[in-house]
């Protein structure tokens, strides 16, 4: 045990000791095993500290064994510089051309200058946790974890980077002039991922989910997850047929193929991707967590996530940042992610002086104490090393890694670009640079571990393969199962027109409503809570009418109750914004919660119901449940905006994966957005979820944008989202003040019977014959309009609400007006600006419906570039003036 220690780097002479035992005494489990074992070797009950010390003195001033060095106070200095500096003397530059902020003078140390100034950078002395980090330290500079390769796993990285090397080489010359993002400078990157997903199988990973850009992808697709060529060759020549959809590039496609490894079969995906930088990222730990849902979230760690990132994306892109922030919370943790930096040293043309405010690009993964290891893209089997490094810290620690893989780009940031305009320097040295297969053949050439035959036949072999369409990837297994998979089959070409039973029987309605208001004994709840509960009680029996909360958490109630599974995030979604839900209850004395819709009976353990207060995030915490709600139809996925301007900043998403994922790739998702909407007069913020940019976007019955305005119709409208076999994104204007408003309020009977109304006729007693006017209105405005009529007692203007805008839903419309064809005056009111809402959109779907005697007009605010006023005196004027617009037959 003497003889170990003395010998290691971690000594920090007898003060190093001597601290190492304090935090023994505090917790044995902060200090290695060796450690542990000599400290409980030392008798702590019968030996007195003055002893211990003694001792430990004499053990750092022995020199028993000829390996072991005196460490002196200089000594241990030196190994921390090494440490917490060497990586900016380390030699990771392929080029040679970066020049590294040096401000400290590193004394020499021959042992210590291999470690730390080789081809690997390591930055860890960041992390707080000690255990991490002795981890760390003990697989770096202890020998026995840095042993030499062994000629098998050197013939498997040449194969790799001959794979990587050929593929480019093959499709530059049979595709001139095509974009293809080529690996070529970055080839190391197959070797590495070909090593993570090899040993990760050996640490029980049963799945692999990777994101990644446009560099490289095509040959990852190739090499790693094993498309056939014949596939890519096609899109290459344009004869991928697309089934009537819109279809994309071949570098944004993704893909997925189960491989052989040593201790069986383990499924590879590869996620689909549009061109906005890193936005693929929380989509993908999406995608993760929902997979690890499926195995249980006690076996997390056996569904492994990897990001691939490009260096000016990686320091550039805010998701990056928000989505290092959803790594360890509990609603979004996927036990660890590896990523993967294929570090370019330029953005698209741009100087990485110009490109970050860091010297690394890597700086922002610090935030949650990431270790990061640079390492050089020449040095294939330093990059081996940390490969492995990396899948293992992540099994043990369940916590994110990064590797940083420094290379280069051989062509510009496509094959059509000139990169020498902007990098004359960079690109002169590149076009003398041997390529890493062409260096690394050479070194084992060298070695006498190869003959130069055998690495010519290596990329005969590949190329001749490619000639012939052949599987590059034995690994590949044809008609696996996967029995962890999910089935959409059930859901694929179905229409929005499929007729749907969302009532539920009276007697389950009570039950679940009973159940779901029940809390446990003893506990005692805010006196707000208390009373929102106690009304809930009254509403399960009947008693009163039901408002908007207990509506929509009746319907979760019922899902579960069928056996769908329901998960809910955003921004104080527990309670809800406006303390509407309150889903999750706190103990008002000792802060316990309860979750009664986790205590709904369910048909299987499978079924749960999720609900998770979210970082202060829109586009990372958005994108992810888009990614988790695309990897299990028998989940109802719902993000609650807090505000629904704030959804905003998801707008990414929206664009690139909610309106177009499946026209682009073929993915249904049944993800749900709800956006509190509505004018309160609080001012421009706060006011408008901006309707009208999501009914810009639809088409081709690619989502539903509802405007529900009644519980029953919440109710409803969440059921038939998972009892219709049809997974399409849905878009809900929720409310806000409406939700405790007197007249918005429903039945236990309206929810036992009945169905989502697209459109509600008028709902008070009015002669059909007497009405002279009829007005279409969505959301809180109708209210507003139905209590200014009532007070007047004008009987000859009929209210008609439009709760579902897309798909337009015209045969309803069409007998609304026929109800009302002589009816001549037809008018949309909304209490937001002209140019936004709904009216620009509805105005030439509602006149291609009218008669040729009616007239269609719009009543309510005229454009404007704000949504709303900033004075709440103004907006009480703005409101009575629509209302007197709307009932008096005014017109702008």
């Amino acid at each position: 045990m003497k003889e170990s220690w003395q010998s290691s780097y971690l000594i920090n002479g007898d003060d190093y000791i001597e601290n190492l035992y304090e935090l023994f005494l505090r917790d044995p489990q902060a200090v290695s095993s060796d450690w542990q074992k000599y400290f409980q070797s030392l008798g702590i009950e019968t030996v007195s500290h003055e002893q211990i010390r003694e001792e430990f003195k004499l053990l750092a001033k022995q020199k028993q064994n000829q390996r072991a060095v005196v460490v002196s106070d200089a000594q241990c200095d030196m190994a921390y510089l090494y440490r917490t500096r060497g990586h900016v003397y380390a030699k990771l530059d392929p080029l040679g051309l970066s020049t590294p902020p040096v401000d400290t003078v590193l004394p020499e140390d021959k042992k210590l200058q291999e470690i730390y100034c080789g081809s690997i950078g390591a930055e860890y002395m960041h992390m707080t946790n000690q255990a991490e980090v002795n981890w760390i330290q003990d697989r770096l500079e202890n020998p026995a974890n840095r042993q030499p390769l062994v000629l098998e796993k050197q013939k498997r990285i040449l194969e790799c980077l001959t794979a990587a090397d050929g593929l480019e080489k093959y499709l530059g010359t049979k595709y001139v002039g095509q974009k293809r993002f080529s690996l070529e400078g970055g080839d190391s990157l197959i070797p590495l991922l070909d090593e993570v997903i090899q040993r990760a199988a050996t640490q029980s990973v049963k799945e692999v989910v990777i994101g990644m850009a446009h560099r490289g992808r095509l040959n990852v697709l190739m090499n790693i997850l094993g498309k056939a060529p014949r596939d890519l060759f096609d899109e290459f020549e344009g004869k991928v047929y697309n089934n009537g959809k819109t279809g994309d590039v071949k570098y944004h496609m993704g893909f997925s193929s189960d491989i052989k490894t040593s201790v069986g079969s383990l499924h590879l995906a590869l996620a689909f991707n549009p061109s906005h930088l890193e936005i693929v990222s929380p989509v993908t730990i999406g995608s993760v967590r929902a997979r690890q849902k499926r195995y249980g979230l006690d076996k997390r760690s056996e569904i492994l996530g990897i990001q691939i990132h490009g260096d000016a994306a990686f320091a550039g892109q805010g998701v990056v940042m928000e989505t290092f922030a959803l790594s360890q919370t509990r609603g979004f943790g996927t036990a660890g992610t590896i990523h993967i930096i294929v570090n370019n040293q330029v953005g698209f043309t741009t100087d990485p002086r110009d490109a970050r405010s860091s010297y690394y690009c890597t700086d922002i993964a610090k935030m949650v104490e990431a270790p990061i290891f640079h390492v050089n893209g020449d040095d294939p089997e330093a990059v081996l090393f940390v490969a492995q490094l990396a899948i293992d810290y992540r099994m043990k620690f369940a916590k994110d890694i990064v590797i940083d893989l420094i290379c280069y780009r051989r062509h510009g940031h496509n094959e059509a670009d000139e990169p020498a305009a902007t990098q004359p320097v960079m690109y002169q040295v590149i076009r003398q640079h041997p390529t890493p297969r062409q260096i690394y053949a050479d070194t084992l050439i060298q070695a006498g571990k190869i003959k130069a035959e055998d690495a010519e036949k290596l990329m005969t072999t590949y190329r001749d393969n490619l000639d012939a369409s052949k599987n590059l990837l034995p690994e590949v297994i044809s008609q696996h199962i996967n029995q962890h998979g999910e089935d959409w089959t059930p859901y694929i070409d179905k229409s929005f027109d499929i007729k749907t039973n969302t009532a539920v029987k009276l007697d389950v309605l009570k039950k679940l409503a009973t159940e779901m208001s029940t809390i446990p004994e003893g506990m005692t709840l805010q006196p707000q809570v208390a009373k929102t509960i106690e009304d809930n009680k009254k509403m399960a029996t009947g008693e009163i009418a039901m408002n908007w909360g207990f509506a929509e958490n009746l319907a979760y109630a019922t899902l579960l109750n069928d056996g769908f599974s329901v998960r809910m995030s955003g921004q104080d979604c527990g309670r809800g914004t406006f303390a509407h839900r309150h889903a999750v209850l706190h103990d008002y004395q000792n802060g316990s919660i309860y979750i009664p819709l986790e205590h709904i009976p369910q048909k299987n353990q499978k079924n749960t119901f999720s609900i998770f207060d979210s970082i202060l995030s829109e586009e990372a915490v958005v994108a992810f449940e888009y990614g988790f709600a695309t990897n299990t139809p028998s989940t109802l996925v719902l993000w609650e905006a807090q505000f629904g301007d704030f959804v905003n900043g998801s707008q990414v998403v929206i664009d690139q994966f909610i309106s177009s994922g499946e026209q682009k790739w073929g993915r249904l998702n049944g993800m749900v957005m709800l956006l509190p909407h509505g004018q309160e007069g609080m001012g421009p913020e706060h006011s408008s979820a901006r309707l009208e940019r999501f009914l810009q976007l639809c088409a081709q019955d690619n989502m539903q944008v509802c405007v529900p305005s009644t519980p029953a119709q919440l109710f409803h409208m969440l059921r038939r989202q998972m009892v219709r076999p049809v997974r399409k994104p849905l878009i809900v204007m929720t409310p806000k003040s409406l939700l405790r408003h007197k007249l918005v309020t429903s039945s236990l009977d309206d929810l036992s019977q009945g169905a989502f109304q697209k459109v509600i006729p008028e709902s008070d007693n009015l002669k059909t014959a007497d009405i002279t006017r009829v007005i279409l209105c969505s959301g809180k405005i109708y209210y507003t309009l139905l209590e200014a009529r009532r007070a007047k007692k004008i009987n000859n203007i009929a209210l008609v609400r439009v709760e579902e805008l897309y798909p337009f839903p015209k045969e309803d419309l069409k007998k609304i007006f026929d109800t009302y064809s002589k009816t001549q005056d037809i008018a949309w009111c909304q209490e937001e600006p002209k140019n936004q809402f709904a009216w620009t959109y509805l105005k030439g779907k509602f006149k291609k419906l009218l008669n040729p005697t009616q007239t269609l007009r719009y009543v309510g605010p005229l454009s404007a570039a704000a949504p709303a006023l900033g004075s709440n005196k103004l907006h009480v004027v703005q409101q009575q003036q629509i209302i007197d617009d709307a009932l008096q037959g005014n017109a702008k």
